[in-house]
């Protein structure tokens, strides 16, 4: 029973420090308070799984995320079978994000609401990438978790920031 206290501790341990980054991620991939719900339980019990096999392949802050977002992204692509809603790329998204009305969001939660429709709309790849930037990982932290190069995520990243500023007329940094 020594595998599976060591699991369960471990669990339990990232469960507490992750726990409201998980909530975070799933409030990316999910809108519905519901649905929500059902989401992070997947994603808690995807995670407790997942310390059975885990060896320190990389930091445990990563592989917590890695997890949550696979559940996500599983999870997205599950629903959109369900669903007609289609998932748009960055492409098609600059002409939905211009027609936007920006004066409409006053509030700061109008603004936050409106930002995650946005996201929820993203492919899950591109999703991923600003979910974890959202969470203050690194280009490098955030490659090694979906599998792409640092550069390639400094470079969505960037995308997907200036589409979601454009509709706020808002300037990048350095644009």
């Amino acid at each position: 029973m020594k595998g599976q206290s060591d699991q369960d501790a471990r669990y339990l341990a990232a469960a507490t420090l992750f726990g409201a980054a998980i909530e975070r991620l799933a409030r990316g991939y999910e809108a519905d308070a519901e649905l929500r719900r059902d989401l992070i339980q997947e994603i808690h019990a995807a995670l407790w799984r997942s310390f059975a096999y885990f060896e320190g392949q990389c930091s445990e802050r990563s592989w917590v995320y890695r997890i949550a977002h696979n559940v996500g992204v599983t999870y997205i692509m599950t629903r959109r079978r369900l669903r007609a809603e289609a998932l748009t790329g960055l492409e098609e998204m600059a002409e939905i994000a211009t027609l936007e009305d920006a004066e409409a969001a006053t509030d700061e939660r109008r603004i936050v609401d409106r930002l995650l429709a946005t996201i929820h709309r993203l492919k899950p790849t591109d999703r991923q990438v600003i979910l974890l930037y959202l969470e203050d990982l690194t280009a490098a932290e955030i490659g090694e978790i979906t599998g792409l190069s640092a550069g390639a995520v400094a470079v969505r990243v960037h995308r997907i920031k200036a589409l979601l500023a454009q509709p706020y007329g808002v300037k990048e940094e350095g644009s």
